[in-house]
């Protein structure tokens, strides 16, 4: 075994953010009373997507993605709303998310039996992930949860992979191995830190970036594959 450090991304590799994401924007537009919620959905969704690349360029502030992008949706659409008592919200409903790909389980179960280390790096807002991870069950398998608000600095950042090494205990970043589905934040991260990654590629998309990951697979099954060989 080459490696011993794991360190997974939660959304989009292993929590199903697009169906968390979906209830609770539901409940949230329900709350407010809009009726055509899927029309606030098909806004939302990409807009939310391109504040998130903003801040990963360090181009907006955390704060400012999470207090204006209710109001950006609802001002959108002629209302004013007040962001940050609908982000409180929204990070209510979102908390109560724990869906999970199928095979999840099955996969982190695996590597503990198998004798890896597993650590969840993952960007985001503290009060939302620590509760979709408890919510998803899968919260045992890791030994520590880095969150990158607590950290104060965020992925693709090295200072990320520092923080996170300085508390893993005897870490050493050549055996340590991010897995992730972003090229931009996980495996560019991985990148700038020095550290090994495999690109978590299950829609086999192209990668048009500079990123470059040290291995890529499409499924868990591939992923235990590619440790089995390396």
């Amino acid at each position: 075994m080459t490696y011993k450090f794991l360190l997974f991304d939660l959304d989009h590799t292993l929590l199903d953010f697009d169906s968390a994401e979906n209830i609770a924007l539901t409940q949230l537009l329900e709350e407010e009373g809009v009726e055509d919620i899927q029309a606030y959905k098909d806004y939302y969704v990409p807009m939310n997507k391109a504040l998130w690349k903003d801040l990963e360029q360090k181009k907006i502030a955390k704060a400012d993605l999470v207090n204006t992008r209710f109001s950006k949706l609802f001002s959108h659409f002629g209302i004013q709303k007040d962001g940050v008592y609908l982000a409180k919200r929204y990070q209510f409903f979102l908390s109560k998310q724990g869906q999970i790909f199928p095979g999840v389980e099955n996969l982190l179960k695996t590597l503990i039996d198998e004798g890896y280390e597993l650590y969840a790096a993952t960007n985001g807002i503290t009060f939302i992930q620590t509760g979709r991870i408890e919510q998803s069950g899968i919260a045992p398998f890791f030994k520590e949860i880095f969150i990158s608000e607590q950290l104060h600095t965020q992925k693709p950042n090295t200072e990320f992979y520092e923080k996170i090494g300085a508390l893993i205990p005897n870490f050493d970043k050549n055996d340590a191995l991010m897995i992730g589905d972003s090229l931009s934040a996980d495996i560019q991260g991985g990148n700038n830190a020095g550290i090994d990654t495999v690109w978590y590629n299950p829609y086999h998309l192209e990668n048009n970036t500079q990123a470059q990951p040290t291995y890529e697979v499409h499924s868990y099954e591939d992923l235990l594959d590619c440790l089995e060989k390396v």
